[in-house]
């Protein structure tokens, strides 16, 4: 599985952004999604997860009620909307494919190369 991210950009505080996360493979629909992110000077820290359902989702408190994450089987495709965006959502975002739904970075076994997301105060 290849991943590619985009839709990463600066936007002021309150804002939106969503975030797509195309895959290649006909593997796709085998894999849970997840996005993380990682900030300047710090580790790459969960954001969200998609598993094979709606209720496989799962999310970081510091981003709940704020993100949605989304999968398109169909088109391999997999979203992060970002909403009432803040300072402190600036970092890096990846997509990653696992075979379970995890919210730490060792079960996923594919990256994207990120995209970066830069809120303004």
């Amino acid at each position: 599985v290849q991943l590619q991210a985009s839709g990463g950009g600066l936007v002021q505080a309150g804002g939106s952004l969503r975030l797509s996360c195309a895959a290649s493979g006909r593997t796709f629909s085998s894999y849970a999604m997840g996005w993380f992110r990682q900030a300047p000077g710090k580790g790459r820290e969960f954001v969200a997860v998609f598993g094979w359902s709606a209720g496989s989702t799962r999310y970081a408190d510091s981003v709940k009620g704020r993100f949605t994450i989304s999968r398109d089987t169909a088109k391999n495709m997999v979203y992060l909307q970002m909403n009432s965006l803040k300072p402190e959502d600036t970092a890096v975002y990846y997509c990653a494919a696992g075979k379970v739904v995890a919210t730490t970075t060792a079960p996923y076994d594919y990256w994207g190369q990120g995209t970066l997301v830069t809120v303004s105060s």
